[in-house]
């Protein structure tokens, strides 16, 4: 949670928050790879890709 609170620091101090939906994007792919990855829907999940 150090990583979090320190990312968010950075951000708000820089007024760098245009990288909030950057990063939104890659958590919610890697999810979707991790979670997808030993399923049933992996097949359609990687033509994807």
């Amino acid at each position: 949670m150090d990583f979090l609170k320190d990312l968010w620091l950075f951000m708000k101090e820089r007024k760098k928050f245009w990288l909030v939906p950057i990063i939104v994007v890659l958590l919610l792919l890697g999810l979707l790879i991790v979670f997808g990855g030993g399923s049933a829907i992996a097949p359609f999940i990687y033509t994807l890709f």
